[in-house]
């Protein structure tokens, strides 16, 4: 079957063979890719171009290690989740809220000068935060390109109290003009050439005064494209809720193992995206797994418990699973 390229995706491969770096080959592969009609016709092609993109992106951690000044921020945990926004909305405070961390947090404007890194534990597993300078910032721009880029979730802080809707226009505006939309599964000019993330947006400071109409506004106005979360970081309403939300927004699932015999540890699952198979989750917890396997067991997904499945059984979160080899 032919592959049939539009003419975007050959605008986009020579903006790849015009690449000096990593990262800028990067973006015009992952441009490809997007711009590319999935069917049988180009299964071949995107495996290609996967696997140039995993070559690269090693290459780009490895340069990040070993540079001066690293902007890298190397992801921990279940998922990496960039706070952005811009200056006072309490990105910092949320961040101190759910972690750790002890970023400086005070009244006035560009506080955080720097990333400052938290792991947010939600159930069985962790989470990381990274809480981002400003995206007004001057200086801010080579750090939000990196860890905004290689995030796995994009979360948009705004301040209820001081006109929301005008400051997540901003922050998407910023972000595009750092090459950074949100997922669309439609490819048009905007997205051409950018980094698709996706995002979710966190009102902030529900505590004050007059912040319900903001929240109902930001509900109206935004909950069809992104979830609309309110909260307040410095009295702790709704940051169950939040962390729930996180989650949900990653899109991942948990997958207990056992061993034949064995109880099951509940406490370090399998990490997988949601959709995954049991070949899949083999192949995680160990590269030599998916091609011994016989067969598996399988808790909870299972029309039983313990249900003999095949490979490509789709798993679901806190599956438990037992792999015979």
């Amino acid at each position: 079957m032919p592959a049939n390229l539009p003419p975007q995706y050959f605008d986009a491969e020579k903006r790849l063979r015009q690449a000096k770096t990593p990262e800028e080959k990067i973006e015009a592969l992952e441009a490809m890719i997007a711009i590319m009609p999935k069917h049988k016709g180009t299964d071949h092609l995107y495996g290609d171009l996967r696997r140039r993109i995993a070559k690269l992106t090693e290459e780009a951690e490895r340069r990040s290690a070993t540079s001066r000044a690293s902007f890298y921020i190397r992801k921990e945990g279940a998922g990496q989740v960039a706070l952005v926004g811009l200056p006072n909305v309490g990105k910092s405070q949320l961040l101190a809220a759910v972690t750790d961390a002890m970023p400086e947090i005070a009244e006035y404007p560009f506080t955080t000068k720097s990333p400052n890194i938290g792991m947010m534990k939600f159930e069985n597993i962790q989470i990381q935060l990274v809480d981002t300078p400003t995206v007004t910032g001057k200086d801010s721009r080579v750090w939000l390109n990196n860890i905004a880029r290689n995030a796995d979730l994009v979360a948009i802080i705004v301040d209820l109290s001081n006109n929301p809707i005008k400051q997540v226009e901003t922050t998407l505006q910023e972000l595009e003009n750092i090459g950074i939309v949100p997922v669309s599964t439609k490819i048009t000019e905007a997205t051409i050439g950018k980094r698709q993330r996706k995002m979710l947006i966190i009102s902030n400071k529900s505590d004050l005064e007059n912040s319900g109409a903001g929240a109902k506004k930001l509900d109206s106005q935004y909950s069809a494209h992104f979830p609309v979360i309110s909260i307040s970081a410095s009295e702790g309403n709704n940051i169950e809720v939040f962390k729930s939300v996180i989650f949900k927004a990653l899109d991942i699932i948990r997958v207990h193992t056992k061993s034949p015999g064995a109880k099951v540890d509940l406490t370090d699952p399998v990490i997988l995206k949601r959709g995954s198979t049991v070949k899949e989750a083999a192949e995680e917890i160990h590269k030599d797994f998916k091609s011994k396997m016989k067969y598996a067991l399988v808790w909870g997904s299972g029309k039983f418990d313990g249900q003999r499945v095949s490979q490509d059984h789709v798993l679901q979160d806190n599956d438990i699973i037992e792999l015979h080899i």
